[in-house]
């Protein structure tokens, strides 16, 4: 294995298997600095108990503006004036402003809120495969794992059938926006999607309809203090972390069923255990391989490595959940797996809101689809797939199969 400091941690061969080289740093350098596509260093955290610390340490913050100094913000990677409102979503602030904004949508997806939506994610999934059973071979991303959870999270925000498209599009760029040269190609996307948010919000104000968006928008107006940037980062937020974890799971929770043949027919007899399954495939895949951005507020000595404030930390929860330390015989895929403490969803206050609701998808979504079609089967060889060249989500381009 080449030394650490030479690998390129989005180049598509360290994607398709990054777990040995995370192996090594959690055995060598569980505090690793390495240099991101935009220039600056970040300290990949890659223990199971480590990561758990830093998501739990208010030393370590998601608001940069709070902690870096002049001199640090300076330095950061250009971001256009009319992009900058979308840093003010409920992911990359602190307390009390968390709080706050998180309030304002935790009750729609409580898991009895998420539990009354079944019928229509099983509608959901049934019709996506009814679209391509007679073809014999489809791309699963494209045409049954992508689909499905957009078209949930739209639905809930009352996002027009016309503009989820659109929002995909605007998903990817902003996932894959690691350099100044990505966000300069990136920013029509930004630009239009911006300013259809706008129309968007103007609209459920004048006429609003019984959807979060409207109601979000009732709920600036009624003094609950959500600013019109606030809102616009919001509906960002919920339509990209409601459809990216989820198309990950399920694509690559098949991806690793197809090639677990043994695990695959275990579920196949006994479909009682899909919930368990889809904990194991979380942990199994990581569908976020490293949590969002958080700054040391201080001069911090974690694990015996000297950060000083401002640093940059990414915590590798692709990492912990592969940890010995916490599981037993991590590398292998056991869909009976008990305990399982996987920090799939991060923890903390930043926890992520929407796992409740990618459970259930990710329950509906792989239990339909091995009911349904029996014969599938991988129609490329898994060498030849390609993985999306991003930090935070770990998830296939493409993924075709036969059945």
């Amino acid at each position: 294995m080449p030394p650490p400091a030479s690998v390129d941690i989005l180049a598509p061969g360290f994607k398709a298997n990054p777990f040995p080289f995370y192996a090594r740093l959690r055995a060598e350098a569980p505090v690793f600095p390495t240099k991101l596509e935009d220039g600056r260093t970040a300290f990949l955290v890659t223990r199971y108990d480590d990561v758990v610390a830093v998501l739990k340490d208010p030393r370590f913050a998601k608001d940069r503006s709070a902690v870096l100094t002049p001199d640090q913000q300076a330095k950061q990677p250009w971001v256009p004036d009319f992009v900058k409102p979308l840093e003010r979503n409920m992911l990359d602030v602190d307390e009390p402003d968390h709080r706050r904004l998180r309030n304002l949508v935790h009750q729609v997806f409580t898991p009895r809120m998420v539990e009354d939506m079944r019928e229509r994610v099983q509608r959901i999934a049934d019709d996506l495969l009814a679209k391509v059973a007679a073809r014999g071979r489809m791309d699963l991303v494209r045409d049954y794992a992508l689909p499905l959870p957009l078209t949930v999270i739209a639905e809930l925000l009352g996002i027009p059938s016309e503009a989820r498209p659109r929002f995909h599009r605007f998903s990817k760029a902003l996932m894959e926006t690691t350099s100044n040269m990505k966000m300069l190609l990136a920013l029509p996307h930004f630009y239009f999607m911006l300013r259809y948010l706008r129309a968007l919000i103007a609209e459920k104000r004048a006429r609003p309809r019984d959807d979060l968006l409207s109601a979000l928008a009732q709920a600036e107006e009624e003094g609950s203090h959500l600013s019109e940037n606030e809102l616009l980062a919001m509906i960002i937020l919920l339509t990209v972390a409601g459809h990216e974890t989820t198309v990950n799971l399920i694509a690559s929770g098949t991806l690793a069923l197809l090639q677990h043949p043994g695990e695959l027919d275990r579920l196949r007899q006994d479909p009682s255990l899909i919930k368990s399954a889809i904990e194991e495939l979380l942990r199994f895949t990581s569908p976020v391989e490293m949590a969002t951005e958080r700054y040391t507020r201080e001069d911090v000595e974690f694990a015996g490595v000297r950060l000083p404030r401002g640093s940059l930390v990414l915590v590798v929860l692709a990492s912990a959940n592969r940890d010995a330390s916490q599981f037993v015989n991590p590398d292998q895929l056991d869909l009976t797996r008990d305990p399982n403490r996987h920090v799939a969803f991060g923890q903390g206050i930043h926890y992520c809101l929407g796992a409740p609701l990618a459970r259930l998808e990710g329950q509906i979504a792989l239990a339909t689809l091995l009911r349904t079609l029996p014969d599938l089967r991988l129609a490329a060889a898994p060498h030849t797939l390609r993985w999306r060249p991003t930090y935070i989500v770990r998830g296939l381009e493409a993924l075709p199969v036969a059945f």
